[in-house]
């Protein structure tokens, strides 16, 4: 049987997403074997992280610096903005390197159930910065990056309806079939969005 101090730290990790009860006993078990060298460096890292972490007041992005990294890059495409709905889909995207615009982080998504309206999201500062200029530049094109579900896909037609007379372009990021999925594997509504947005080859 754990201390009550290790049983602590168990179960701290358990609530962190992707880690569960038994994954969060290993985590702890290499903590406490590797201590001399582990330890002092997560500790360090965590401490400077909690010191410094702010949100981004430009795009709602989490980053150590305010405006983020990413809002201060000059190389960004400021005429391209992408609207996601969490700071995980920015880090998501960003690490795949193909989207060279600014993001605009909605903070959620709308729900009924939930009792989410848009005056819950950042929707707001969304328009302004659309209508304004960032760097002396206007956005031309904001993507519209949600989740492929009934809220995500909500909040998207919600939000193009409010960029309707914005005189941008809109887009969306394409649904359907995943770069080597079998289709037996597939769920219907991946398979019905595929056959939708079928195109000529």
């Amino acid at each position: 049987m754990a201390s009550q101090e290790i049983e602590a730290l168990s179960g701290a990790l358990a609530r962190l997403p992707g880690l569960g009860p038994r994954s969060a006993r290993r985590a702890v078990l290499w903590l406490v074997k590797n201590r001399e060298a582990a330890l002092p460096a997560l500790l360090e890292a965590l401490d400077a992280v909690s010191q410094t972490l702010v949100e981004c007041q430009t795009c709602g992005n989490v980053d150590t610096t305010d405006p983020c990294g990413i809002c201060a890059d000059p190389r960004r495409d400021p005429r391209a903005l992408c609207v996601v709905e969490d700071v995980a889909d920015v880090w998501a995207l960003d690490r795949a390197k193909l989207f060279r615009g600014r993001y605009h982080v909605l903070g959620g998504k709308l729900s009924a159930l939930d009792g989410i309206g848009p005056e819950d999201l950042n929707i707001a500062t969304l328009m302004e910065r659309v209508s304004a200029k960032e760097d002396g530049i206007a956005v031309d094109e904001v993507v519209l990056a949600m989740n492929a579900t009934l809220e995500g896909q909500t909040t998207a037609h919600y939000l193009a309806e409010r960029l309707e007379d914005a005189g941008v372009r809109i887009t969306q990021l394409a649904h359907g079939l995943p770069v080597g999925g079998e289709l037996d594997y597939l769920d219907e509504g991946t398979l019905a969005q595929a056959l939708r947005a079928r195109r000529p080859i």
